[in-house]
């Protein structure tokens, strides 16, 4: 009876996800490569936020949905970790059909299944698998396991984010965790901001996968329905691909795309792709392992 049980809570969370086609099949999409790669999305998306909601959160009023964050997850075959790539958004490169922009431009113009291309275009890696998260449920997300344990190495004021906090270390609640992948209030703007992003996921995955919300109904069913409810996933996905990636995420190998300097493009100041990029990529593509010096503000 347990087990029927189980399976039954399994399949019925599963048919709960909130699915699109975010990989549609297209000319010259990259074949398989070796591994599992995700692409993992965060929207600015408040369309599902109440007026409160906003206010309470910090969020502004902004239309549309841009991609504050873009991560590509490379899972390799066999026992090796996972890595965790930041693709900052001011990444300038070629968007199917739409000229050379910004790449968090892909997702405003047409949605996860161009931002999709455009990264399989720059990397050649073929994305197996793709998660997105708005606005609207990730503090619930955050608050289901009772907050989350993250260190930060200055103080931080970001009256647009809705964060003020001291430097050391804190347990943020899910507006505090919000406001903390949202800033950009450091000399180094986004790329700073996705080192946060990538120490929150960690955070988030260590206490999900903590004994204290594991063998905690109330923290685990509670943790379960907000993922449900915050993501959405691609129509081929499931709710047990989503338990594989959040274990493979456990100790990963984090990193931020390697790019040059910011330079004056037709869509203002941005990160150009340079040899770097493409030997990074190309390694990864390949299974192979990536050299220290490819690796920026490495964890």
């Amino acid at each position: 009876m347990l087990v029927l049980g189980g399976t039954g809570l399994l399949f019925y969370y599963d048919s709960r996800l909130d699915r699109i086609d975010a990989l549609p099949a297209y000319a010259g999409r990259p074949s398989d490569t070796p591994g599992t790669n995700w692409l993992i999305v965060g929207t600015d998306s408040r369309s599902d936020l109440s007026d409160d909601q906003r206010t309470n959160l910090s969020t502004g009023d902004a239309d549309g949905s841009r991609t504050d964050t873009i991560m590509l997850v490379h899972n390799p075959p066999g026992s090796g970790k996972a890595t965790v790539v930041s693709i900052p958004r001011d990444l300038y490169v070629e968007i199917p059909g739409n000229g050379s922009l910004k790449v968090n431009a892909a997702y405003n113009i047409g949605g996860p299944a161009l931002l999709v291309q455009t990264v399989e275009n720059l990397t050649g890696i073929h994305i197996d698998h793709y998660a997105e998260i708005g606005f609207g449920g990730f503090d619930t997300l955050v608050d289901a396991v009772g907050g989350v344990d993250m260190c930060i190495d200055q103080p931080l004021n970001d009256p647009k984010a809705g964060l003020k906090l001291s430097k050391g270390c804190h347990h943020l609640n899910g507006r505090q965790a919000l406001g903390l992948v949202r800033t950009r209030a450091f000399p180094r703007a986004d790329l700073e901001r996705v080192v946060n992003q990538r120490k929150f996921l960690a955070a988030l995955v260590s206490r999900a996968t903590s004994p204290a919300v594991l063998f905690n109904p109330f923290r685990l069913f509670g943790f379960i329905g907000g993922a449900i409810d915050a993501l959405t996933v691609d129509e081929r996905d499931h709710i047990w691909n989503l338990a594989s990636l959040m274990f493979a995420l456990r100790d990963p190998v984090t990193t931020t795309t390697p790019t040059g300097e910011s330079v004056y493009t037709d869509d203002g100041l941005a990160l150009p792709v340079t040899d770097r990029t493409e030997e990074f990529f190309g390694l990864l593509r390949a299974g192979q392992p990536i050299p220290d010096e490819l690796l920026v503000d490495a964890r």
